[in-house]
């Protein structure tokens, strides 16, 4: 097999299978709340809206930020005091990728304690 028609194949069956999967998604969705309709439950409560989860913008905030500052750390570290290039970059990297995420963590903890005692 021709390694360009596999090239362009792959992206083609993928955006295919995505199609697909989202339209059996909704079909069985529709059965299953027809079936509940039949047998007289209300299907509202499958309309709940769940408060909505501000974490994750939070955490991939912080990593991205400390994961600049590491590598602009690594960049002066290597430049000024002639590290090897991959220690400065990977060790920095993943320490102010880490401080990033604690910082996360301490934030989500002081904002879940602040909602338990309003």
């Amino acid at each position: 097999m021709n390694i360009e028609f596999l090239a362009i194949m792959i992206p083609i069956i993928a955006i295919i299978g995505v199609f697909t999967m989202i339209i059996y998604l909704r079909k069985y969705d529709n059965i299953e709340r027809m079936a509940m309709i039949e047998k007289g439950v209300s299907p509202e409560f499958l309309n709940i809206k769940k408060p909505r989860n501000t974490s994750f913008p939070l955490r991939a905030s912080l990593l991205l930020i400390g994961a600049g500052l590491g590598l602009f750390i690594g960049h002066i570290l290597e430049r000024n005091f002639n590290l090897e290039e991959e220690v400065a970059y990977f060790s920095m990297l993943f320490i102010f990728g880490g401080i990033g995420l604690g910082l996360a963590y301490i934030i989500e903890e002081n904002k879940n304690i602040k909602e338990r005692n309003l």
